[in-house]
């Protein structure tokens, strides 16, 4: 199948999001659909899938024109739209999410739970997927439950498949799976667009690209005439930073020290320290234990021994809050998960970690609560048109920097940043990363978790890499690189020299 939409124009009100884009995507190829935040991606297919119409021009299906009315005339045309928050039920198995919106039930009604499961098997086994239909989807792990949403695609028959920001969550292992599916389909005659703001991954999966910017594309090409470089360049409209980030550092006294923490499974015999003014990092790969070692020092997890000091004193964290009155904050891993609240405003988001500091007598001043919001959106340069607007209207970064206002306004001695830059594209990570970096020249003792060896190269004084629970080396300096992170990653060592 050739999709061709054409000179397709969409406002909301007086935002014109799209003006007179035109694009072609052609079965058997992998089409990178790339730009910032508000760029106007999510507009285009959702017009593409059915969700939303075009205020003006027209679609073709293989050269005939077509509109459609629904997502599911989309998909009966062929086209099927993976959004990134996954529509499975967990606590279903995997063949009935298959089937769901479209059971199959036998004669008498009842749902035919033996044909779901052996048609799931069959897709399966033609997609070499090893993957039990009986599996609760609970018990996946991210690239499956990203892996069953696009076998339920190819099960509809769709000849193309949208998929926005498939691997935000996903770990290295993950993402090539992902890939590999991806590969297979496409060598089935697939086409697939593919939503992503990590441009090394557009380079490592796509054959072609296209850039949106302001609503408009404004630069299109084969892959293999491009690098990362001018990708970013085309997004933001100028050349962006890839240089390791300098600033004037000076480092103070010692906040956080962790002697010979263990923890049941995750992690065993860690031993740390970071210091007021220091960007430390800690990175590695699938399972290497460093998310859950942070959520233990943040009082959410347990663990089975060992000790911490802050500011000098030996403390037992035992709980999240008692973490807060320590002077620790903690910006988890999942933005969407973990760290807003979608049923909220901006103002309550940015706010209730802080909500005992402006209540009195169980009222909140909302006064206070407002000043001090207002104080952030300044020092953090939050984009948004009301701070009574919803969460969900604001882009991906300025999200990020509302759940970093939230932990910032509990004045933390530390804060841990769990994949500070997820979900955000280059324009809106520079703007954190310089964020980041003000906030250590002013004193705040910061940690980096990240899977992105880049990143951490770019932004931390040192790093210290973790290999299966344990940390297995540091690197520092100028002399940080990833072939030192990747061989301690994996179980290596660095020679001496």
């Amino acid at each position: 199948m050739i999709v061709e939409m054409k000179n397709i124009y969409k406002s909301f009100g007086k935002n014109q999001v799209l003006k007179d884009v035109s694009i072609t995507i052609n079965g058997g190829e992998i089409c990178a659909l790339i730009g910032e935040n508000g760029a106007g991606k999510s507009t285009l297919m959702n017009i593409l899938g059915g969700v939303l119409p075009a205020d003006s021009g027209t679609i073709y299906l293989d050269g005939k024109p077509v509109r459609f009315a629904n997502p599911a005339e989309s998909l009966r045309a062929g086209i099927a739209f993976i959004h990134q928050e996954l529509n499975l039920i967990n606590d279903l198995p995997v063949y009935e999410n298959m089937f769901l919106g479209r059971e199959i039930r036998s004669r008498w009604g009842r749902l035919d739970l033996e044909t779901m499961e052996e048609k799931t098997a069959d897709i399966f086994r033609r997609m070499n997927i090893e993957l039990d239909p009986r599996a609760m989807v609970r018990d996946l792990d991210a690239s499956y439950k990203q892996i069953v949403e696009i076998c339920r695609a190819i099960m509809m028959d769709a000849s193309v498949i949208i998929m926005d920001e498939p691997t935000t969550s996903l770990t290295e292992p993950e993402i090539r799976r992902v890939f590999q599916m991806m590969e297979t389909l496409r060598d089935q005659g697939v086409g697939i667009i593919f939503i992503s703001h990590k441009l090394n991954e557009v380079m490592d999966i796509c054959e072609r690209y296209m850039v949106l910017r302001d609503g408009e594309l404004v630069a299109e090409g084969d892959v293999a005439a491009v690098t990362t470089d001018d990708l970013a360049r085309f997004m933001v409209g100028h050349d962006v930073r890839t240089e390791q980030l300098t600033r004037e550092v000076r480092i103070g006294e010692e906040v956080l020290r962790v002697e010979n923490l263990n923890h049941r499974t995750a992690f065993r015999g860690i031993n740390f320290s970071v210091r007021r003014g220091e960007i430390l990092g800690f990175t590695g790969l699938l399972g290497d234990g460093r998310s859950e070692l942070f959520q233990a020092i943040f009082g959410a997890d347990e663990v089975l021994s060992g000790r911490v000091w802050l500011d000098g004193q030996e403390v037992k964290i035992h709980s999240t809050e008692h973490a807060l009155e320590l002077g620790i904050g903690y910006l988890p891993r999942n933005r969407k998960e973990n760290a807003i609240i979608k049923d909220m405003n901006i103002l309550e988001n940015a706010s209730i970690v802080t909500w005992p500091l402006f209540a009195k007598r169980g009222v909140i001043d909302i006064n206070r609560q407002e000043g001090l919001f207002t104080e952030q959106i300044d020092r953090l340069g939050i984009r948004l048109q009301r701070i009574t607007d919803s969460i969900n209207t604001l882009s991906g970064g300025n999200q990020q920097k509302v759940v970093l206002a939230k932990w910032l306004a509990a004045r933390p001695k530390v804060l841990i940043l769990d994949n500070p830059t997820q979900g955000v594209d280059v324009g809106a990570k520079e703007e954190i990363y310089d964020i980041i970096l003000d906030l250590a020249e002013q004193g705040l003792a910061i940690i980096v978790l990240s899977s992105e060896a880049q990143e951490i190269i770019r932004l931390c004084d040192r790093a210290l890499v973790m290999y299966q629970g344990h940390i297995q080396g540091e690197v520092s300096g100028g002399t940080m690189n990833e072939h030192d992170i990747m061989r301690l990653a994996t179980g290596g060592v660095l020679s001496a020299s």
